[in-house]
């Protein structure tokens, strides 16, 4: 009685879809347009660009953006770190669409535009703060040969308020309704005050708070917003550019908690060494998959694709290997491709 399996396996993924629930995660960051182009050695050279690095945008490199759109076939995506995360995390549970949140600030232009249809094309229920002193922020992928040179302009991401949109009730709606968040660390230096109120709600009704490091900078130049938000963060995710790692790991988890339900943990990437994560006293290293040299062609986005993968199992309740294990996946995929984009869908057991 075959029959009787297709119907039964649709039950299955109707239950599925039906634990989980829309806007389960929450992500809030800088919001940013990537625009990608194959450019000449000229181009680079015209702005001081270094063939391969990241950088941030002075004014020098204000009319790049529209020049290489003007100059260049350019491919457009919906970047900046939090976006990437929660659009891998989109991208691996497939459906429902719209599991995943994002609030950011953009402009009101042709480039906030793009930006609001490429959120809509993988399925993130983005919500933006629009406002129009400032243009939408861009990164500009210059890629010659194997080298990528980043340029972003924050613009817009930098100027999300609190007031202006968090407080609204239609938005505070979509915060209530998630029970796991992310925030990458770039944003401590955009609004301190909006993820102190996302991370004391999710401290006070025992929901899961992330946070990642994203740069050296963040610890050096932001170490006393970072403290302040440091006693609400369950998950603290880091990376390689970071030293000795397990001996950081383990401060980090020690520091201050306010929700003593949950016992802080700390997962911190190594590139294509294995992924150290503590919990308690134990500190557990998971190796990678290996990939050819060949076969790499873009490692960035690879550290947001292992948080995208990371929260798309967390939010379904998975163990924190699997979670690890989804990560390292989703990573894998990235690399693989020009920037953070991925196939049409996942081939995750």
């Amino acid at each position: 009685m075959a029959t009787g399996e297709p119907k039964a396996k649709k039950i299955k993924l109707e239950e599925k879809e039906k634990e989980l629930s829309q806007n389960a995660l929450f992500g809030m960051g800088n919001p940013l347009l990537d625009i990608c182009a194959v450019v000449d050695k000229d181009f680079l050279d015209k702005y001081g660009l270094k063939p391969n690095d990241q950088i941030l945008a002075e004014d020098k490199h204000k009319e790049m953006f529209e020049e290489m759109v003007k100059k260049f076939k350019v491919e457009y995506h919906a970047g900046g770190a939090t976006q990437n995360s929660v659009k891998v995390a989109q991208w691996m549970i497939q459906k429902p669409h719209k599991v995943a949140t994002f609030f950011g600030c953009i402009g009101k232009d042709r480039f906030g535009e793009i930006l609001k249809e490429k959120a809509e094309e993988s399925y993130v229920d983005a919500h933006y703060y629009e406002q129009s002193e400032e243009p939408t922020g861009t990164c500009a992928a210059c890629i010659t040969g194997d080298n990528r040179s980043l340029v972003a302009n924050l613009a817009a991401a930098n100027c999300y308020k609190k007031d202006k949109h968090l407080d609204l009730e239609e938005n505070w709606k979509l915060v209530e309704k998630a029970k796991v968040y992310y925030i990458a660390g770039f944003f401590l230096t955009v609004s301190l005050e909006s993820i102190l109120k996302v991370a004391k709600h999710a401290s006070d009704n025992n929901k899961i708070f992330s946070l990642n490091l994203s740069a050296p900078f963040i610890c050096q130049a932001f170490k006393e917003s970072l403290m302040k938000v440091m006693p609400y963060v369950d998950i603290l995710f880091g990376n390689e550019t970071t030293k000795d790692i397990e001996e950081i790991a383990k401060k980090a988890q020690n520091l201050p908690k306010v929700n003593k339900k949950r016992q802080r943990i700390a997962v911190f990437t190594q590139g294509k060494e294995g992924t150290v994560m503590t919990k308690g006293d134990k500190v557990e290293t998971f190796p990678v998959i290996q990939t050819d040299q060949s076969d790499i062609v873009d490692t960035n986005g690879a550290g947001d694709a292992f948080v995208g993968g990371f929260l798309s199992e967390l939010v379904q309740d998975k163990s924190l290997e699997q979670c690890i294990r989804a990560g390292h996946y989703a990573a894998n995929v990235i690399i693989r491709q020009a920037g953070c984009t991925f196939p049409e869908k996942p081939d995750f057991h």
